[in-house]
This record gives C-alpha cells, sequence and structure tokens, in this order.
C-alpha cells in the first residue's frame, strides 16, 4: 500500500532568490524534464508543510483546476477540532489567489513578474513528475499520476521538519526556508533528493542543499 511522502528540497540559508532566478529555476523544472505542464501560479498565505496532495490548496490548484482570480483556501474546522500544533503536526492554514495557469513554460514569466513577488508567498504548481526522464523512472517503482511538484518562494522563512510523521507529536530539528522545492510520492526505490532535481537545485540554491521528507 505505501504512505504518501513529501521531500523537500532548499539552501542551507533561508535566503529568497531573485524573481528572475526564480523564473530560470520553474523553467528549468520543466525543460530538463523533472515536472510536468500544465503549471498554475498562485500568491497570497501558503504553508510550505500543507501536505500537497491532501488538503492545501496547491493539490486544489493541480486537482480542482479553478478558474484564473478565484481564491482558494484551506479547511477551515470548528473550535475544539482543531489541531493547533505546528503545520505538519497540527492544521495548515493557506488563502491565495490563483493567478495564472498554461501548459507552456515560458508563460511563467510574465506571470511571476505580474506576481506580488517578495511581498507574498508565491507558488509554482506543476501537474507531477516527468516519468519520461529515465533518472525519474529509475528512482520510483512505477509512473504516479499524483506526484505533483510545487516551487516556493515564501514573503517570510518558515520552519520545515527534516523527517518526522505528520501524525506525531512536534519534535525533532526544523530547517527554516524561503526557497525550496517540495514534490510527494507514494513509492520510491531511490534514497536521498531525486537526483534530477537536485541538479537543478544545486545550480540556484548553492552546493549545500538540505532536504527533508514528512510522511504519514
Amino acid at each position: 500500500m505505501g504512505i504518501w511522502t513529501d521531500a523537500f528540497t532548499a539552501p542551507a540559508e533561508p535566503a529568497l532568490l531573485s524573481r528572475e532566478d526564480f523564473g530560470r529555476l520553474v523553467v528549468g523544472l520543466a525543460r530538463e524534464r523533472v515536472a510536468c505542464t500544465p503549471w498554475a501560479l498562485l500568491a497570497g498565505e501558503l504553508c510550505v508543510n500543507a501536505s500537497l496532495n491532501w488538503g492545501s490548496v496547491s493539490g486544489q490548484a493541480r486537482w480542482d483546476r479553478p478558474d484564473i482570480g478565484s481564491v482558494l483556501h484551506s479547511e477551515e474546522y470548528p473550535e475544539g477540532l482543531r489541531d493547533d500544533d505546528p503545520p505538519p503536526w497540527g492544521d495548515s492554514y493557506e488563502r491565495a489567489s490563483l493567478l495564472a495557469r498554461s501548459d507552456a513554460i515560458l508563460d511563467v514569466l510574465p506571470a511571476l513578474q505580474r506576481a506580488p513577488y517578495g511581498e507574498e508567498d508565491v507558488a509554482v504548481v506543476f501537474r507531477r513528475l516527468d516519468f519520461t526522464n529515465r533518472a525519474i523512472l529509475d528512482y520510483f517503482r512505477f509512473e504516479d499520476e499524483r506526484t505533483m511538484l510545487v516551487a516556493f518562494s515564501l514573503a517570510r522563512p518558515q520552519n520545515r521538519p527534516l523527517s518526522t510523521n505528520d501524525g506525531w507529536k512536534p519534535h525533532g530539528p526544523v530547517h527554516p526556508v524561503r526557497t525550496c522545492l517540495v514534490h510527494t510520492f507514494k513509492h520510491a526505490n531511490g534514497d536521498g533528493p531525486l537526483p534530477p532535481l537536485a541538479s537543478i537545485a544545486t545550480r540556484y540554491f548553492g552546493p549545500d542543499l538540505v532536504t527533508g521528507e514528512t510522511w504519514g
């Protein structure tokens, strides 16, 4: 059966890439067959620890395909049912606008120019990993349509745990991130960061990548 894992890759320091470098990073993910379009661009209040396929606004943008201009938000629970632990152990709160969507990767560049980059949290959501890339196919056990990838650029640093189950109580080391890549999967043959993704990340984040996983 397996369990879902969200894996992140980030720089050693919580630096914000320039708008131009973030755009080049996103374009590289598609051109080098790490991720598949269509992409969707979100801006607002995002949680880098929200489970991608389960309740995040990134997942809504990917699976529900809402209209451009839609405001997406996380589910709100009544008092008494809320988990006040910090995410990923507790509930995430997100509220973001869908600014743009396209099958053409170069369309993301003018869309990012119009986005409130550095002022609000921004994310580019890719439909899935690209299994035409043999290195990706070899890393995972089989092709899986559900393996979305998100490139985050956050207005302020957020902490990601290095290794945890989201059903546990908060514990263990965390790493502050502003720019990072997060992808989700259920079955993998490989250990460590996804090699084609790490190759691109090193160009923009530097050689000292920090990686981690949340599962549950």
